[in-house]
């Protein structure tokens, strides 16, 4: 009976290390979020692209295959247990060397040390005349999932608070984390579809688009960045109706941004000829959201 107790003990102790250790991980835009973005930019490809793209997603689509970098998180191997999760975030105290971060030549894994050199690893290989199909939907798939990481504030947030992960509030009084809000709370309080949400979320304006694809992967996050700042420093920690009604238009902006730009990104990617989103990388000065 004793032995019972001890063993029920330590089962208890390690199911709350493996709840602790998942907290402090919290994916970036949770599931449905990472779906948005990858239907958003199936939307904004071109027929080559499209095309080119056939054989590396194996009949999935773009929202299938965006979850795929957080799920492997599972995987026992050690890359996904010590080496991934560097690839989706960056901490940096001074936002006004994000750009200094940019490493155009990444072409290795072993090189990754934060998402900026994720995302231009994962470009670099789609791009190679060397890599195989294998490393290529690889790179697909993490690079899909990163462009929407890149928009979640607090993937650009403080790394002595895990980027909101040990900041707690009460969303309508249900206790949880300020990362997990972002990720999670707000977009499944629309009680959306993830093609729901998309279809409300889309545009075809080609200023919007111009706008949003006049950009760098380092703008994204300092937009990011400043987002994530402003809602530290008002420190908000009790969620309901009020923080709704003003964050939720800056959540979907930021996923519309994040389809699109992911779609002019593989529009460069794959089609020489795409027009106006072969843009989608020019570099322009972001200031921060007010």
């Amino acid at each position: 009976m004793k032995k019972m107790h001890m063993l029920v003990k330590k089962l208890s102790v390690i199911a709350l290390v493996g709840v602790l250790s998942s907290s402090f991980n919290a994916v970036a835009w949770g599931q449905n979020g990472h779906r948005i973005i990858g239907k958003v930019a199936e939307d904004h490809l071109t027929e080559t692209t499209t095309k080119a793209l056939t054989p590396l997603l194996e009949e999935s689509s773009l929202a299938q295959i965006s979850t795929w970098a957080d799920e492997m998180r599972s995987d026992s191997s050690d890359f996904w247990r010590k080496k991934s999760t560097k690839w989706h975030y960056i901490n940096i105290k001074d936002a006004s060397k994000m750009h200094n971060h940019v490493d155009h030549t990444i072409s290795s894994k072993d090189q990754v040390k934060h998402i900026l050199d994720g995302i231009y690893y994962a470009k670099n290989t789609l791009q190679s005349n060397d890599k195989s199909i294998d490393e290529k939907r690889f790179a697909l798939r993490f690079l899909v999932h990163l462009v929407g990481d890149s928009h979640q504030p607090f993937h650009a947030g403080r790394g002595e608070d895990r980027g909101g992960n040990l900041i707690k509030v009460t969303f309508f009084g249900d206790k949880t984390n300020l990362h997990s809000t972002w990720d999670t709370r707000l977009i499944e309080n629309e009680s959306l579809s993830y093609s729901e949400f998309a279809e409300f979320i889309k545009t075809s304006n080609k200023t919007i688009i111009s706008d949003y694809l006049d950009s760098e992967p380092a703008d994204w996050l300092l937009e990011s960045h400043y987002i994530s700042d402003k809602v530290y420093n008002l420190n908000e920690t009790e969620i309901s109706y009020g923080y709704i009604y003003k964050y939720m238009p800056t959540v979907r902006t930021r996923l519309q941004q994040g389809g699109i730009r992911l779609a002019g990104l593989l529009n460069q990617i794959f089609d020489k000829n795409a027009a106006p989103l072969k843009e989608a990388l020019k570099t322009s000065k972001v200031t921060a959201v007010k």
